[in-house]
């Protein structure tokens, strides 16, 4: 291809000189003249020169000589203002400085009474299809200007493109050559225009994307929809990202497309499937048929396998996953994404750096934790302590023996459910695992609950009941689905306190009710059952729970109320965690395990307020202040208090 500016120049010329046949004369010949003096001596042209970024714009998006000549005459006047000059004195205003469609038209040869200007300039025009130009409004048809959107000038004058509204939405992708890697390179060889991942959250949709671009030889712009502001028109900055990938010659990669309203914004799909480059977009939905009359390339992306997941970790963190054998264990049960594991990798780096350490396996599970459990849900998240390692662990279980057992289990099974499902032994039910907490308040089922979170180094999300059911009909199952949604998208546990006011059991039908009531319920069987995260559900009263719930539980935990020699240890655990205690006045643990048959989380209660009391008295924790608040607390709980007298504070 011809340098594209002296192709223009020349066209100049002939522009000029028609004008300059002109019976009543051309007042401003001499300037253009002038003006083409110096665009000529400024466009020599060089015979090294290298071929102009306009030859790889033509080829990226299938634009012809003529679509070539449009671009150029629009974009030429923003690189050179000497062009700018030549338009102004060709148009006889020296306030148009850039080309008139009328313009445009005569230098790039083609008639203006006639189709063709119109199917190239027009809205379904390649140059407007793929926003390579632009059109001002509302002048008549030959009026109108020509300008080419800043980022298509400068990839056009030899930069790259960049638009703040796609930068913003980019996010890294790790490349990984997993299963479908191989299908999506494919359809992309043979033209397909679209590609659809669907892809829940941990699983390898976008490292597949990625992997078969790589395959290919070709990078990607990847950018996340869900970063995008709610309501701001997604169809646009769609747009644009198709159109950047293309300036750059890369193929677009759109992850989060779940979040494309169905009803308002299928544009969006009609731009993708007429997209100058590979599109393949990711989401956690199927692929609905109102979209487009056209089915995408389907491909179903499945979780990362215990390998790759091991492979990628190794990669990003070096050594420190080899050196602690139960960081490498936690590592492996955390469901991120090839992109969510470099990205903790990163911040436990930086961590690191910002604490003056090495990197460490503690930090890596408080950064994998935050990575994992980011994000915004209808559930409130209990965030865990600042410091990894810092929140409860089973050292702060006070419970029996083969209690404590089967929570052990349950972390175990969670970090090894996708070694479990890599042998085929899930197919047709989700990943996930559910555990039931029944026992009397106060005996440690949220506790419980926090320390699986802990373990697993993940976010503990508990379910605001008050904001999930609902009396209206169906509204309860909507809520409850944002709730599942929100947790599947996130490496969390999602925790239900209090289930049996929302998971009950079914009853006979006696009225419309009843029949509502049920299909709640039934519903509920069905999500759990599909769910592929960790739910644990909380209970006081387990004789409430509808019995189909425990054939879908992977655990049911009795937490039974402490005996005398459980409060013993309760008692102790709780006291060690005060600074100092009264020496003159020693606190009998032995007992007050005897007399105060209360559960753990009252006697936590009784020793924090014992501390609150020895505080603003300025004194240690003596058998005085424990007596005091245990008799409050039994108050506080409507209960009888137990004859305490021969425990009377001996001493002060």
């Amino acid at each position: 291809m011809s340098d594209p500016m002296q192709s223009l120049i020349q066209r100049l010329e002939a522009a000029g000189a028609r004008r300059s046949t002109d019976a009543a004369g051309w007042s401003s010949e001499a300037d253009f003249a002038a003006v083409l003096a110096v665009l000529a001596h400024d466009h020599a042209q060089d015979p090294d020169e290298p071929a102009a970024p306009l030859a790889s714009v033509r080829e990226i998006f299938g634009l012809d000589e003529a679509d070539a000549a449009l671009l150029w005459c629009a974009v030429a006047g923003d690189l050179d203002a000497n062009v700018a000059l030549a338009y102004s004195l060709l148009r006889g205003s020296p306030s148009h400085s850039r080309p008139s469609v009328a313009l445009a038209l005569e230098l790039a040869g083609l008639p203006t009474a006639t189709p063709e200007p119109f199917a190239r300039l027009g809205p379904d025009g390649l140059l407007r299809r793929h926003r390579l130009l632009e059109l001002s409004e509302p002048e008549p048809w030959l009026a109108r200007q020509l300008s080419v959107p800043e980022p298509v000038a400068s990839v056009l004058a030899g930069g790259i493109p960049t638009d703040p509204a796609v930068d913003r939405l980019r996010i890294p992708l790790v490349p990984l050559s997993v299963a479908g890697s191989e299908t999506i390179a494919r359809g992309m060889e043979r033209g397909v225009p679209l590609i659809w991942v669907r892809s829940a959250a941990g699983m390898s949709g976008t490292a597949m994307a990625a992997g078969a671009f790589e395959q290919l030889g070709l990078s990607c712009l990847a950018i996340d929809l869900r970063r995008h502001p709610a309501g701001d028109g997604l169809d646009d900055v769609v747009a644009r990202a198709a159109r950047n990938a293309g300036l750059r010659g890369w193929g677009l990669v759109l992850i989060g497309c779940e979040v494309v309203n169905d009803s308002t914004e299928r544009g969006v799909f009609e731009t993708l499937e007429r997209a100058a480059v590979p599109v393949v977009a990711v989401s956690s939905k199927p692929w609905n048929p109102l979209w487009s009359a056209r089915f995408p390339l389907i491909v179903e992306a499945g979780p990362l396998s215990v390998e790759t997941r091991s492979d990628t970790w190794k990669e990003s963190l070096g050594t420190v996953v080899d050196a602690d054998d139960e960081l490498h264990e936690t590592l492996l049960g955390l469901r991120l994404s090839a992109e969510d594991i470099a990205e903790a990798s990163r911040y436990a780096q930086v961590l690191a750096a910002a604490r003056d350490q090495e990197v460490t396996g503690d930090l890596v599970r408080e950064a994998a934790r935050r990575v994992g459990g980011s994000g915004a849900s209808t559930a409130d998240r209990v965030m865990g302590m600042p410091g990894a390692g810092a929140g409860p662990r089973f050292a702060d279980l006070v419970l029996p023996d083969h209690v404590t057992d089967t929570l052990r289990q349950l972390v175990s099974w969670s970090r090894h459910r996708d070694s479990v499902a890599a042998e085929g032994m899930l197919r047709g039910r989700g990943r996930g695992l559910a555990a039931l907490f029944t026992g009397s308040p106060g005996t440690g089922k949220t506790l419980a609950a926090h320390v699986i979170a802990e373990e697993l180094s993940i976010e503990l999300f508990q379910v605001d009941l008050s904001s999930v059911v609902d009396k209206y009909i169906g509204e309860t199952e909507k809520n409850l689905e944002r709730v599942f949604q929100a947790a599947e998208a996130l490496d969390v546990v999602l925790f239900f306190d209090e289930a049996d006011a929302l998971f009950g059991s079914r009853s006979e039908v006696q009225d419309a009710r009843d029949r509502y009531a049920n299909q709640e319920v039934s519903y509920l069987l069905q999500r759990m059952e599909h769910f592929d995260g960790i739910t644990i559900l909380s209970t006081n009263l387990r004789g409430n729970l509808d019995r189909a719930f425990s054939r879908r539980m992977s655990f049911i935990v009795h937490f039974p109320d402490p005996d005398a020699p459980t409060r013993a240890r309760l008692w102790e655990h709780h006291l060690a965690q005060l600074p100092t205690l009264d020496e003159d006045d020693p606190v009998d643990v032995r007992a007050l395990a005897t007399a105060v048959e209360l559960a753990g989380g009252d006697i936590r209660n009784i020793v924090l307020a014992s501390a609150y009391d020895a505080v603003a008295a300025d004194e240690a924790v003596g058998q005085r202040h424990v007596l005091a608040a245990t008799v409050a607390e039994y108050r506080k709980l409507g209960r009888m208090v137990p004859d305490l007298a021969h425990l009377t504070a001996r001493g002060k």
